[in-house]
């Protein structure tokens, strides 16, 4: 296991736990914090037995962002050699077939807003404060900053964001669409378990296809989106879940699941 220094992975049953863990040091994003991070995701993708993720952090703060000394030694050579592998990392989250929430508290800056662009869920306490000031060290966000955010909140907000480098609070955040749950701080964690929980509970096959359907709905045309339902629907109703599903609600019972 080549990570603990800056993340941790745990896992809760069916739900798996990342956690940022360098909160002396703010869970700023460096070199060593995205190798990390592909070492959990390569474990994520070996693991039948997800249901969900849970990404939350330790400390008075989710991430202040970028590593400045990462950045100033930044190059354009290196980001030619490593920007679509950084980029990747990110767009896991997206394109894992399972939920994936994010459980924000105190400052998510920069590439901590970022990483939690891909996620599909992201719940955030009271005292959440949102901000990706990249422009303002010369640089435009460039991990999903100006493609997902743009996507969420619309081209006037992630201008206003992203080219004003404006902090918003977590309630402005709830009503542009930044994030999509608003809690106390001290029910973060246990509203963004219930939520996987119940996700991960759910017929396998059906999450996966509903997950992809929004997302291709979300980058496509209505036309594909309506042919990918169609080829979905035809492959949803030859499984066993969805007998399964229909019988238990039939028969008031609890459903069993067996992801075919």
């Amino acid at each position: 296991m080549s990570y603990g220094k800056h993340l941790t992975f745990n896992k809760d049953g069916k739900i798996g736990i990342i956690t940022l863990d360098n909160a002396k040091g703010f869970n700023v994003v460096s070199n060593d914090f995205l190798c990390e991070l592909e070492e959990i995701q390569k474990e994520i993708n070996t693991d039948r037995d997800l249901g969900g993720i849970v990404i939350n952090a330790n400390g008075d703060h989710f991430s202040a962002g970028i590593d400045l000394k990462f950045l100033k030694e930044a190059s354009s050579q290196a980001v030619m050699d490593n920007l679509v592998w950084l980029q990747n990392l990110y767009s896991f989250w997206q394109e894992l077939p399972i939920p994936v929430i994010a459980a924000v508290h105190g400052f998510c800056y920069g590439s901590g807003t970022e990483l939690i662009l891909g996620c599909d869920i992201r719940i955030a306490s009271d005292n959440a404060k949102f901000s990706i000031p990249e422009v303002r060290f010369g640089l435009s966000p460039d991990m999903g900053g100006t493609t997902r955010l743009t996507h969420l909140v619309g081209m006037g907000q992630a201008k206003r964001l992203i080219l004003g480098c404006e902090e918003i609070n977590a309630e402005e955040a709830l009503r542009i669409g930044l994030i999509e749950i608003l809690v106390k701080q001290e029910d973060l964690n246990n509203r963004a378990m219930k939520l996987a929980y119940k996700m991960a509970n759910l017929p396998p096959v059906a999450i996966r296809f509903a997950k992809k359907g929004i997302n291709l709905a979300n980058e496509s045309s209505v036309e594909t989106g309506l042919l990918f339902e169609q080829v979905q629907s035809t492959y949803c109703c030859g499984t066993e879940d969805l007998r399964e599903g229909v019988t238990a609600f039939l028969e008031k019972r609890k459903p069993v699941f067996k992801g075919r």
